[in-house]
């Protein structure tokens, strides 16, 4: 009986580039690959520890002068719907919900396109074509699902909304959504988000993984209406108590060299293959 030598992740830095999030920043990420027999492993424990995944690469940010960006995941089991969420809730409890394994499909591309044009027609991933988007959903080396949402109008049944979702030990990571941008008015983000709630409720799952939240910028403040909210911050899980306590921008001491971030990550055991 052999085994076969575990080997430990690599992690990279990408090149600074303008920050998506907060004008005047330049953004940095710290990222490795999630390949093979170990890949649920790595997305779980990393994932706990402020990491996403897109595709086969699980990233967090690294900037250098700069630590505003903080995962944020919601405490599903404790999770309790404002009053406008009530009604966002009500509003769209005609839905239909379909979960599928993570297959590509014209309707989720073409809702794909309508929403990146109107709410990102200038960002990095206007440009996707049909095969690029279905890598982004096929190309997972871990458990996912696409959650699709759809409407009964004049007889037909219409595609709404999409969530590309992993399943992680303890809770779902909502990888990304889209929705109909004519729509805007029935809120279908908060009810996706919401409905992931509900999911993970079901399953017995803790929490809901929902990215970065960052202060100061309008495009993440949405994450901090859901309560309670943890953010990840100096290597540990935060009830999120008061927004104003965070700024947009921190002390440039505050981000820790990236040599120090790789010696805090705590890496899974690695599988031993019996050969």
């Amino acid at each position: 009986m052999r085994y076969s030598l575990p080997v430990a992740p690599q992690f990279y830095v990408t090149a600074p580039q303008p920050c998506p999030y907060l004008d005047g920043q330049k953004e940095r990420k710290l990222f490795t690959a999630a390949v093979g027999e170990n890949a649920s492993a790595l997305n779980n424990a990393l994932s706990r520890q402020g990491f996403r995944r897109s595709q086969n690469v699980i990233y967090r940010p690294a900037c250098s002068h700069c630590s505003a960006c903080m995962s944020a995941r919601i405490v599903a089991t404790e999770f309790s719907p404002s009053r406008s969420q009530r009604r966002n809730l009500k509003a769209n409890s005609n839905l239909r919900r379909e979960t599928r394994a993570p297959w590509a499909t014209d309707e989720q591309f073409e809702l794909f396109q309508k929403y990146l044009q109107d709410r990102h027609a200038d960002g990095g991933m206007a440009g996707m074509d049909s095969f690029e988007f279905s890598a982004m959903v096929e190309e997972t080396p871990v458990t996912s699902r696409i959650i699709e949402y759809w409407d009964r109008v004049d007889g037909q049944n219409i595609l709404v909304a999409v969530a590309l979702t992993d399943v992680l030990k303890d809770g779902l990571s909502m990888v990304y959504s889209f929705f109909d941008p004519d729509l805007a008015d029935r809120g279908l983000g908060t009810y996706m988000i919401q409905d992931h709630v509900a999911i993970a409720r079901e399953a017995g799952l803790p929490y809901v993984y929902l990215g970065f939240w960052v202060p100061g910028s309008p495009k993440m403040d949405y994450k901090s209406r859901f309560s309670p909210l943890e953010i990840y911050r100096k290597n540990e899980w935060l009830l999120l108590e008061d927004t104003t306590a965070y700024g947009s921008a921190d002390h440039p001491l505050a981000a820790d060299p990236i040599f120090e971030q790789v010696a805090a990550i705590q890496l899974p055991e690695l599988a031993k293959s019996e050969l």
